[in-house]
């Protein structure tokens, strides 16, 4: 068994998708028509995972004060530095995890006002 999606809460489908191809280099898997409306069915492949991310629909832009979704980097620096260089708003810097002494982990915010969280172990 294995997680076939997360949803992640999109206002704008097409920024959202420009967002996560061109910042963070996922693919998009699905693009279709869905229901009544502009609204489609967008599902988004992360590198050499099996679960994708699909968008479901916001109901406001107003940021998220809670992480929504936690991503795991092989290299935190370079992924935060990439993000940043692409123009993504960092929330949190690189810095130790206060749950697990272990693990590095950074914050940013998406083009939706989502908070996603970025972990290296």
């Amino acid at each position: 068994m294995f997680v076939k999606f997360a949803e992640l809460p999109v206002f704008d489908q097409d920024r959202a998708i420009a967002f996560y191809t061109e910042k963070l280099s996922l693919a998009v898997a699905a693009d279709v028509p869905y229901g009544q409306g502009d609204w489609r069915w967008v599902e988004l492949a992360l590198p050499g995972a099996r679960t994708h991310l699909h968008f479901i629909r916001r109901p406001d832009e107003k940021p998220s004060d809670m992480p929504i979704l936690v991503l795991v980097a092989e290299d935190l620096e370079a992924t935060v530095d990439t993000l940043r260089s692409n123009g993504a708003e960092i929330i949190t810097e690189p810095q130790t995890a206060p749950w697990d002494r272990d693990t590095l982990y950074a914050e940013f915010r998406d083009s939706e006002g989502n908070r996603i969280v970025v972990n290296q172990e």
